[in-house]
Formats: C-alpha cells, structure tokens, sequence
C-alpha cells in the first residue's frame, strides 16, 4: 500500500468527464425560446379601400371621371344633389369641378331649365338642403358662362320662385302637404336671401330686393292665416332673415319691423294659436328687443351688470331649494332672497335685541337699588355681596341676562 503513494495524484472524476463531448456543447449554447406558429393573417395589401356605410363610392368613382357614365343631365346632377345632402362638407372641394362640367354640358335653353328645376325641388323638398341648396345657386350664377335670350341662371331661378309666389295666400290657407310644401319654399326664399349675392355696376356685392319685398309678402301671409304650422314657420323666417331685414329696412327708413312686432301682439292676443306656440311668438318678441341676440364690440368694454350684460348670470352657481327646486341669482325672486337677511334686516334685528337688552338692564338695576323686594328685603339683604364686590355681582346677573336674550 505504502507503493501506491509513489503514484501520481489524480483529479477525481468530475460529471462533466461523463457527458459526451456532442451533448457538453449543446447544453452549453444559448437557451432557444420556443416560438409559437403564426396564423396566417387574413388581410392584404391589394384590398379594396374601406367605405363606412351609408357612403356612396359609385359616385366618387363616375365624378373623376366626368360626366361620361351619366345618360342624362338630371342624372349626374342629382346624383351630385344626394351627394351634397349626405356629405355637405365636400361642397369646396367640389364645387368648381361640377360648374366646369355644366358648362360643358348645359349648353340650351331647356337644359339650363332643368337644371334650375332640379335644385328647386331638391331644396324644397329636404328641409336641410335649403341652406346648401341656396350656396350652390349663388356659385352657379357666378360661374354658369350659359347666357340665353330666356335669361341666366339667376334670373330663371327666380322667375321659379315667383310661380311659387304667385299662389301665397291659397297655400297659406291650403291642406296639410300643400302648406308643408309653401313652408319649405318660404325658408328657401330666406336663404336665397341671406346668400345670393348680386354685383352691381360699381363691383359692389349687394342682396336681391325683390327677394327682401317677396319675403315681407310671404309673412303677411302666414300672419293672415294664423294657423300653428304657419305661425312657426314666420318665427322661423324671422329667427334666420329678421336681424338683416330689419337693418335693411332701417337704412330706408321703413318701419316694417315694428308693424310685424305689432301684428305678432295680436295674434298672441287673439289667434286661437296653442300655448306653445305663443310662447315662441313671445319668445320672438323678446328676441328682437334685444337687437336679434347680437352683441356690440363696444359693450365689451364696459363692466358687465345684469342690465347690459344678458349672460351675466350664465355661470352663477345654482342653489337648491329644501324642496330641491334649482334658482340662480337671476330669478327675480329667488328663495335666496328669502332665506338670507339682508343688511338692513340684520341690523334692525340687532338693534331690537340691544334696545331689549338695556330695557332690562334698568328694570333690574331699578329693581335692586330703588326698590324693596314684596318680602320687604332691600338689595342689600338680597345681594350677598356689599361695595364693588356687589356692584360685580349685578354685573354678572345682567350679563347673563343679555345673553339669554341674544340665545333666544
């Protein structure tokens, strides 16, 4: 055994001398991370765009390309007619492209006619095509080169409105869908009014006066037959065309806002209207003494009170009632007013309290000091204290007194 130590010493065997060399080297590269299999996505770059629902892409597709896919005039515009009526927005970007075609398609008397009927049933038919309706008139009578012996296209725009004018008072008084349909051309009227702009010899932008003169006609008419549905469409017609009639009508020193006023009066007083709908009447009148809702720059300058300023209650707090009814500061006579005493009231109330206080303070001192008690006991047998001791002890007495006076 001794032989043995002469032998080399030997490392004991380590567990990496057991691993075969193949595996040492995979188990010491990097950790793979299992990666799971990709689905195979549905979506491509070659598919067709994406349109919401309710928009038309047949028409963005024909308008790039002209007027071609169109049979017929009245086709291609009211196609273009809907398309405003869905997306009023796209009336800038294309307007232009759309007067171009028409000029190169209305080209006689007949189609510049139906093409002026088109826009007129379009804008007396959709109520929220009248305001778009009476934009795309004005840019079409600057922009149509068309010029026939019957006249342009603002001049046979008008001669459509003045059939329409023509039967006021039998539409006024008519059925149901016959004063609906005069309604309607009466707000057209109103918009073509407030848009239509007509250059003058000098260059100067002026509005139509046979427009302003046809207006005042029209709310004759309704105020003739004071009927709910009539009645709300003057105050409708008011409520869009009143500020700038009025300023008109001022400028030529004509009073017939003050006649309208005065017949709306009447007809509050008299009509056999609804509630409702005197309300609005009244709500109109109210409107038009405060100059139609418009504010003057100067009247910025000035300290807003509840006399220059109508909105200087919009943001006062809102107080509630013990019932939980809502008041702001604005009503004339809110239960703040009521609950909260004035300064006047406090001070009456603080001055009865102090009268009463010093009203006691005599009868006690002349109870103590210049009468006797009904047992025949003076204040000095009452009081147990003699001198300024005394005098103190009164004053104690008084004090307490007072403020149970003040504590009710």
């Amino acid at each position: 055994r001794l032989d043995s130590l002469d032998k080399p010493l030997r490392a004991p065997p380590s567990s990496q001398d057991n691993i075969p060399q193949q595996n040492l080297e995979s188990a010491m590269a990097k950790p793979q991370v299992v990666v799971a299999p990709v689905l195979m996505s549905k979506l491509s770059a070659n598919a067709p765009e994406f349109y919401p629902s309710g928009y038309s892409s047949n028409y963005t597709e024909s308008y790039e390309d002209g007027c071609e896919d169109y049979p017929t005039l009245s086709d291609y515009v009211q196609d273009f007619l809907n398309h405003l009526t869905e997306q009023p927005g796209s009336f800038e970007t294309e307007i232009e492209q759309f007067a171009e075609t028409l000029n190169g398609w209305v080209t006689t008397d007949d189609a510049l006619q139906e093409l002026v009927e088109l826009i007129y049933q379009q804008a007396t038919s959709i109520p929220n095509f009248s305001y778009m309706g009476a934009r795309l008139c004005n840019y079409l009578s600057h922009h149509l080169t068309i010029s026939p012996q019957s006249g342009n296209f603002r001049q046979l725009l008008l001669q459509r409105c003045r059939t329409e004018y023509e039967v006021k008072d039998q539409a006024a008084k008519g059925d149901e869908v016959t004063r609906k349909r005069f309604h309607a051309f009466v707000l057209f009227l109103g918009e073509l009014y407030l848009n239509l702009e007509i250059k003058g010899t000098n260059g100067q932008v002026t509005r139509a006066d046979i427009l302003q003169v046809g207006l005042r006609e029209l709310l004759n008419a309704l105020f003739s037959n004071p009927m709910d549905d009539n009645l709300i469409c003057a105050v409708k017609l008011l409520k869009l065309t009143g500020s700038v009639l009025e300023d008109a009508w001022k400028e030529k020193g004509k009073t017939d806002m003050e006649e309208i006023i005065q017949r709306i009066e009447n007809v509050v007083l008299d009509a056999n209207c609804s509630r409702d709908v005197k309300q609005m009447l009244l709500k109109l009148v109210e409107l038009r003494s405060s100059n139609w809702g418009r504010v003057h720059a100067t009247s910025t300058y000035r300290e807003a009170t509840p006399e220059n300023d109508p909105n200087y209650f919009m943001n006062e707090p809102t107080f509630y009632t013990s019932d939980g009814v809502p008041f702001t500061a604005a009503d004339p006579a809110s239960e703040l007013q009521k609950t909260i005493p004035s300064p006047v009231q406090s001070c009456s109330f603080l001055n009865s309290h102090v009268l009463t206080a010093f009203f006691l303070f005599f009868v006690f001192f002349f109870f103590f000091f210049f009468t006797k008690t009904p047992y025949g006991l003076s204040c000095s047998n009452i009081c147990p204290c003699q001198g300024a001791t005394g005098v103190k002890w009164i004053w104690n007495k008084f004090l307490f007194l007072v403020i149970g006076v003040f504590c009710g």
